[in-house]
């Protein structure tokens, strides 16, 4: 759920933007991945670009609209980075002529943080590339390749952000390959050292915290248990999960970057806690209706009506508990309840979602947001986020989870864990989404086919209708956001790529306040429900068929509809439960 803590929402995608009224796509300006056959690079490879970490302020760059400077902070490493900020039609893009030898393949990568980012490379002589990747609270490290044509001897790497999005952050460029006499000295990393240091902290019946000493020159570690390879990371410590309680054991941990993996540290044993024994089981998970109302509620004060859950209108039959937080550890979930919210005591929380849930609310953990950054990427990811969440149901009473991941999603990983999660909590689970328009556009994109793939247990998807600009509709027209139109054309995809009709849900805002923008008067939301469940009330988009099965309808937020006295649920909740 695209939502700033500290205020309302922003816009939070690349998606297409109306420039000069036509419709622009980003692919092609660096939104799409384009992967080139590379080979790997050898001993004498050097780093052909000048200045790239921006110790020399923008030497050698030159950035558009004078949207770059040197920044002091944040940086990865030395004592500079590289700052651009988009405004306006610019995107920011920062670029330097990099001398390459032809006939050669290079890897080009940087380390970037902030808004969203994107890095390519063009005149290559072959494939131009790019990639790049949504906003984020840390430095990432983006990397493609890219080989050069037979009479190449110069290309243009650059970087840029997007329209309309936050300044983005690059330090470290590097253009690894085969020196083109630029004058590109940095050589190709060695192997980094074995770590030190390493050491057990915090066991509980479940998990064990490990730390150890930082390695210069690492870009990554990983963490073996018992011999056996069980997590990567990008910092010096690790909570590995999973564990069985009161059970010893081993630990190890290596080194690694581009070069590769050092050997093993010298092992640590650790034990973990004895189980307390079981605890009450919780409120049984009440049945969501046929046609149901959900509310995001603000585990924080961004400046909406502070509620706790016994306060949230009794309209919304799902509430989902905004936001879980990542740990160190890859999927790792927890939760913490915000002061800022009065409640005297975890325990009272708790009893405010048994007593949800006795009167027939679903009350569920949601997982991301906009500054939430959970990864799930590898088996290891996926059990640990199966087995925190699980956990985090079982301590607090949550009936299931929402994924509302902003920051890029892997299908085949993100469902193998929704499945192990489902294993474990059983047939009642409720299970939602919350993508970005431009996440369910077609059944091709990540988010779209994890949801086709756990459809045998999703409750809904109930999709951000707004935050976006003008989108697709599944008649292939763009639509305004905003109109009835853009709500039922694009809900349009989701009932015709595959999903059922109660897996269809509506999100919009509550209020003008609620989103950057794309609110909608609970009017035009209703006539959007009545075009899709009955083919009345709709605009110049009419749907071939009906969907009386629609599930519903979404907001952020329950604390934006209490600000604006609840004029959103009083208006859409009755309409959705009166849907035929």
């Amino acid at each position: 759920m695209t939502t700033a803590r500290g205020g309302g929402r922003g816009a939070r995608r690349p998606g297409r933007r109306l420039l000069g009224g036509g419709l622009a796509l980003a692919v092609g300006a660096g939104f799409a991945l384009v992967g080139a056959t590379a080979g790997t690079a050898q001993a004498a490879d050097v780093n052909n670009a000048k200045n790239p970490g921006f110790e020399s302020g923008l030497a050698d760059w030159s950035c558009s609209a004078g949207s770059g400077s040197a920044v002091s902070s944040p940086v990865r490493s030395g004592t500079s980075a590289l700052r651009a900020a988009p405004a306006g039609q610019d995107n920011a893009r920062c670029s330097q002529t990099v001398k390459v030898k032809p006939n050669s393949s290079y890897t080009l990568s940087a380390w970037v943080q902030g808004g969203y980012a994107y890095l390519g490379a063009t005149g290559t002589g072959t494939t131009d590339v790019s990639t790049w990747t949504p906003d984020s609270s840390g430095w990432k490290q983006l990397t493609t390749r890219f080989t050069t044509g037979a009479s190449t001897t110069a290309v243009t790497v650059y970087t840029h952000g997007w329209y309309g999005q936050a300044a983005y952050l690059v330090d470290d460029v590097s253009v690894l390959g085969p020196d083109g006499g630029g004058g590109g000295t940095d050589p190709e990393p060695g192997v980094p050292a074995v770590p030190a240091g390493l050491s057990a902290g915090t066991a509980t019946t479940s998990s064990i915290a490990l730390s150890w000493n930082a390695v210069s020159g690492a870009t990554g570690y990983h963490v073996y248990r018992d011999g056996a390879k069980v997590q990567s990371v990008s910092g010096a410590s690790a909570t590995v999960t999973g564990l069985a309680a009161d059970t010893a054991y081993s630990f190890q941990v290596t080194a690694a970057n581009t070069a590769g993996e050092s050997a093993r540290s010298a092992a640590v044993s650790a034990r973990t806690a004895k189980p307390n024994g079981p605890g009450p089981d919780p409120e049984p998970n009440p049945t969501v209706p046929k046609h149901a109302l959900t509310g995001y509620w603000q585990n924080f004060d961004n400046g909406a009506t502070v509620q706790k859950l016994r306060d949230v209108q009794a309209q919304y039959d799902i509430i989902a508990v905004s936001f879980a937080d990542s740990t160190a550890t890859p999927g790792q979930i927890v939760f913490n309840l915000d002061p800022a919210l009065r409640y005297s005591s975890v325990a009272e929380f708790k009893s405010d979602i048994a007593a949800k849930k006795q009167a027939g609310k679903s009350v569920i953990i949601s997982v991301g947001g906009e500054k939430g950054n959970v990864t799930i990427n590898s088996d290891a990811s996926a059990t640990a986020f199966a087995n925190s969440a699980h956990a985090l149901m079982q301590e607090y009473g949550f009936s299931g989870v929402d994924i509302d991941l902003e920051h890029g999603i892997n299908s085949t990983y993100l469902t193998k864990a929704l499945r192990q999660l489902s294993a474990k909590a059983g047939p009642n689970m409720v299970l939602t989404m919350a993508p970005q328009t431009i996440d369910m556009q077609n059944t091709g994109t990540e988010y779209f086919k994890t949801a086709l793939a756990v459809k045998d247990i999703l409750t809904v998807v109930n999709m951000q209708y707004y935050n976006s600009g003008s989108m697709l509709g599944c008649d292939g027209k763009v639509y305004s956001q905003g109109s009835v139109d853009f709500l039922t054309a694009l809900a349009c995809i989701q009932l015709e790529g595959g999903l059922a009709p109660s897996q269809v849900g509506l999100g919009v805002p509550a209020s003008t306040r609620g989103a950057g923008s794309g609110y909608v008067a609970p009017a035009i939301v209703n006539n959007a429900l009545d075009c899709l469940a009955r083919g009345i009330n709709c605009g110049q988009f009419k749907p071939s068929r009906t969907y009386p099965g629609l599930r519903g309808a979404m907001t952020w937020s329950t604390n934006w509809d209490a600000t604006a006295g609840n004029a959103w649920s009083n208006a859409v909740g009755p309409h959705v439960h009166n849907l035929p």
